[in-house]
């Protein structure tokens, strides 16, 4: 292979090393924390519905988490993953899409599913594994899914949606369609080999992809500084010849008009594109996590000041399309429909036991028929242990 492909800069006769400093990366941001957009700022496409309906999903995603965390202390909800600051890079990557856009989701964009239409109720039913989930209560609490939404199915494996994403737009892009795949990820999930296996791939296949990459400082309890040395995310990109953008994950018109942008390449180019958002994980990683173990106070008050759902609302507000009326009543009825949805999702049955066989096979083979039966005669000899099977077989 010619070594013309890679010699379209400057030439030189001494050796002459480069950094991660060589690649300066601007971060947009187009709103500050005042609700007030800055000088000469490219606004992306936004009405006041679209507004509104961002708005009252962010509310909604905020409302659930502190509802949901709540519930897991309870003891009423085994396990669960909030998103507490981090919530405009996944609403508003969603309302920069179109409904046939496929959204393969981490663990933390239940705005991407929320602004898309999946029902309190379906959360409900997903977080309490019962006979309604739509995962037929397969899948442990915030593994969601919709085929119907686009959304692919969540799951635990850290960046497996990388290169199943590429796969996804690359077959988009073979079909013609109009359509693009948008990938969420955090900067942990970069760390793995998924990452950059479905990065290359996609830029060599020129595959419609949207990488989203969630930056919010730490991999559960491991800061950024030491998991990669290098100008964050954004320069993998570069590295690997795509398209690439930084952003404040917490400035909402940041985070929608760049990922608008970025469909509209995608679609028109049929390249990839990423997209790195700068945030802060507020909360904790998981239920399961005590972030007090690895980071500061003062660290976690600093970042509280750039609150995302203040932010959008203090612009809403300065636009007249929002009041603090509205504000009350939007607060109040989600908190009282997420907890009127608790007690009746945590009351409905679990799933049929048959229905672990099912959807595998068209028709369960024998083995998997003798299994279940085993399962069965296991559970009537000791039924105190699950004593949610009984009567259901």
């Amino acid at each position: 292979m010619s070594t013309e492909l890679y010699n379209e800069g400057q030439i030189v006769h001494q050796p002459t090393f480069i950094d991660g400093s060589s690649v300066e990366i601007p971060e947009l941001r187009i709103l500050d924390q005042d609700g007030v957009t800055y000088p000469n700022a490219d606004l992306p496409e936004i009405d006041q519905v679209l507004a509104t309906k961002i708005y009252q999903t962010l509310a909604f995603h905020r409302v659930l988490d502190e509802r949901m965390v709540a519930s897991q202390r309870q003891g009423r909800l085994s396990f669960y993953m909030a998103a507490l600051g981090e919530e405009a890079a996944s609403v508003g990557g969603a309302a920069a899409l179109q409904p046939q856009d496929m959204i393969m989701m981490q663990y933390r964009e239940q705005g991407a599913l929320m602004f898309r239409g999946f029902s309190l109720e379906n959360f409900m039913n997903q977080l309490f594994s019962n006979a309604d989930d739509l995962g037929k209560g397969r899948q442990m609490p915030i593994h969601y899914g919709s085929k119907a939404l686009n959304c692919m199915t969540v799951s635990s494996t850290l960046a497996t949606q990388i290169p199943q994403a590429t796969g996804y737009a690359y077959g988009q892009k073979l079909q013609g369609l109009d359509a693009v795949t948008l990938c969420y990820f955090g900067e942990g999930a970069a760390s793995e080999g998924d990452f950059h296996a479905g990065l290359n791939m996609a830029a060599v296949q020129e595959a419609p992809v949207i990488f989203f990459c969630r930056n919010n400082g730490y991999a559960i309890s491991t800061p950024a500084d030491e998991q990669f040395r290098g100008n964050g995310i954004a320069s993998r990109g570069v590295g690997y010849g795509i398209k690439t953008i930084r952003i404040d994950g917490n400035d909402i018109l940041a985070v929608l008009k760049a990922t608008q942008i970025a469909r509209a390449y995608a679609v028109k180019e049929s390249k990839p594109i990423l997209i790195e958002a700068m945030s802060y994980r507020l909360g904790a990683h998981s239920t399961s996590d005590d972030p007090s173990g690895y980071r500061t106070k003062e660290e976690e008050a600093k970042w509280q000041s750039h609150d995302p759902i203040l932010r959008m609302k203090n612009w809403m507000l300065k636009q007249k399309w929002w009041d603090e009326a509205q504000e009350t009543v939007l607060f109040e009825k989600l908190r009282e429909d997420v907890l009127a949805a608790v007690k009746v999702a945590e009351k409905i049955d679990k799933p049929h036991i048959d229905s672990m066989i099912t959807d595998v096979y068209d028709i369960p083979p024998t083995q998997l028929k003798a299994q279940l039966a085993e399962v069965k005669a296991h559970i009537k000899k000791y039924p105190e242990a699950y004593p949610f099977t009984a009567g259901k077989f």
